[in-house]
């Protein structure tokens, strides 16, 4: 049976490759134990996972029931009041409704860490998980890292939010598109599932079937045609260029990547990194079927120059006359020159230069990384470096960060979860409640948990040069670790904090005013010239980025 542990109740004392700022407050992972649970509270998991699956095509969103039944039960010594039931023609008093706030806080503490923060499901997204799960096949590591129990978890996941017609979406409640069937087809692929021998074979053939008839897989928007380059089912002369030495610009330039908003700039900065080494997996019996299985032409006689322009008209954003003809030049003339000498020496020189940047936000994020996207790239990348390397054994263990189990099966969060996010949210709908001894418990150890997770430390080396604002006194979605401020994330903490320093006589201390200035001179960092505030900062121009996301990201 699955239970979700807390802490540095999640870490191995054997492992050396698992660091934490503050002994991993916050973290949050699945483990299976096979000898768990009694036999009704196996029964009440499997009737939930029969529940969803019975009505996924009506009710795509999960809803946390593995977590409440376990969290239910270890609080179990916390009886909830009696619930005030009221007729139609009845008045509702005062007491009636401080009679149902307060069995609603005795039910909220119930789902509370004993660390202080609210866990739960921070997922949505569907095309996370295929990267994560090549990335883990090529390098040798799947199943090391996930188990027997883990992969079918996650093929649980995927055929629960599979669309009628065969399809995946990009995301659990979208339509089907080339780009989310493509990838979670592979994805059940790699952990073993065929149409020979599968309790699913008739999903799988209809999801081959839909893939065929809407094109095949050169339809698949460019972050597809990376990720099945790198597994060896598509040939990077289909790829268009994501040019390495792009990185050697001047910084001033608008153009400069590093200009990029975050997400995606270190999305691109390893991205560049697998397409300048241009590595494919080597040809396994999984990968010699895929290239049959995904496309409508054989293999051998796919046309990949113009394979490498093609996409489903509803995933990709249209490009102009002149960003094609940018594409044609770098594709046709400048890449041929760095993958040769004397042009390879400037392109070693740009891949060691972006492998510095990847193992800065590696080191400054514990190697969770800002998102999923660049967690399975970087791991790439660090393999593709030295595969005996510390770097790539570090990130390993923090695959597991990024999981998270509900009645519908294991999938991938767009974090490694919104722990103080939650809780600094928590913490203020609480206090308006005016029930301060019903909740006191609760908000002592929130504010405890929401103080320990302030970041407190500045990024190392020159912010510019690694293309960072300031970091310390801001706080994070999550926990402490993963070590990116973010503005919202930031205000709502703040709000607490103040909120909870009027209650000083009931949850301790007020946050020093130190700590206070610090977070409020991040808080402005974040604000951009016309006003507003970006959600990580605010340095990028407008018109440089917007020409590399549509000639590079579309």
């Amino acid at each position: 049976m699955w239970k979700l542990r807390i802490g540095i109740a999640t870490v191995d004392k054997a492992d050396p490759w698992l660091s934490s700022l503050n002994n991993h407050l916050g973290r949050q992972v699945w483990y299976y134990d096979p000898e768990a649970g009694t036999p009704e509270e196996r029964e009440a998991v499997e009737a939930e996972r029969a529940r969803f699956t019975e009505n996924r095509h009506q009710q795509r969103q999960s809803a946390d029931t593995l977590l409440r039944l376990q969290f239910q039960k270890e609080h179990s010594a916390t009886r909830l009041r009696n619930r005030i039931t009221v007729k139609e023609d009845q008045e509702v008093t005062e007491n009636d409704v401080t009679t149902t706030l307060c069995r609603a806080l005795q039910f909220y503490s119930q789902l509370q860490t004993d660390d202080g923060h609210w866990s739960g499901d921070h997922s949505g997204p569907m095309f996370f998980l295929p990267g994560l799960v090549i990335a883990l096949y090529v390098t040798g590591a799947l199943d090391s890292v996930l188990s027997e129990h883990h992969q079918r978890e996650i093929c649980r996941y995927i055929y629960n939010h599979q669309r009628k017609d065969g399809s995946w979406g990009l995301h659990t409640e979208g339509a089907g598109t080339i780009f989310g069937t493509v990838l979670s087809y592979v994805t059940l692929r790699l952990m073993g599932e065929s149409k020979s021998n599968s309790n699913n074979r008739e999903a799988l053939r209809k999801a081959q079937t839909w893939i065929k008839n809407n094109g095949g897989a050169t339809k698949v928007p460019s972050w597809g045609k990376f990720w099945l380059a790198v597994l060896g089912v598509y040939e990077w002369r289909g790829v268009n260029p994501l040019p390495p030495e792009s990185w050697l610009l001047p910084q001033s330039l608008t153009t400069h990547p590093g200009r990029l908003p975050v997400l995606y700039r270190f999305v691109f900065l390893p991205m560049s990194y697998v397409y300048g080494r241009r590595f494919s997996h080597h040809l396994t019996n999984i990968v010699e079927d895929l290239r049959k299985e995904l496309y409508n032409t054989p293999y051998e006689d796919i046309d990949w120059n113009h394979a490498r322009k093609l996409g489903a008209k509803e995933e990709i954003v249209p490009r102009s006359l002149a960003q094609d003809i940018i594409l044609s030049i770098l594709h046709n003339y400048v890449e041929p020159i760095m993958t040769h000498w004397p042009g390879s020496m400037l392109r070693e020189k740009a891949l060691a230069l972006i492998m510095k940047h990847i193992h800065h936000e590696d080191e400054t994020t514990r190697y969770l990384c800002v998102c999923p996207v660049n967690k399975a790239m970087n791991m790439l990348c660090c393999w593709l470096e030295d595969r005996n390397s510390d770097a790539f054994k570090k990130h390993l263990p923090r695959v597991l960060d990024f999981l998270w189990l509900s009645e519908d099966g294991m999938k991938m969060q767009v974090c490694n979860g919104s722990q103080l996010w939650d809780t600094a949210i928590s913490v203020q709908a609480l206090i308006s409640t005016n029930l301060l001894n019903e909740c006191s418990s609760m908000l002592t150890r929130a504010k405890l948990y929401i103080e320990n997770t302030q970041i407190q430390e500045s990024y190392p080396g020159d912010l510019e040069h690694w293309h960072r604002i300031t970091c310390k006194g801001g706080w994070p979605q999550s926990t402490r670790d993963w070590g990116w401020p973010v503005s919202d994330c930031t205000a709502e903490a703040l709000t607490a904090v103040m909120a909870l320093s009027s209650q000083s006589t009931t949850v301790g201390e007020t946050l020093p005013e130190e700590r206070l200035h610090e977070c409020v001179n991040v808080l402005l960092s974040f604000q951009k010239s016309n006003g507003s505030f970006a959600p990580f900062d605010a340095r990028s121009p407008l018109e440089g980025p917007k020409v590399l996301e549509k000639l590079f990201f579309s």
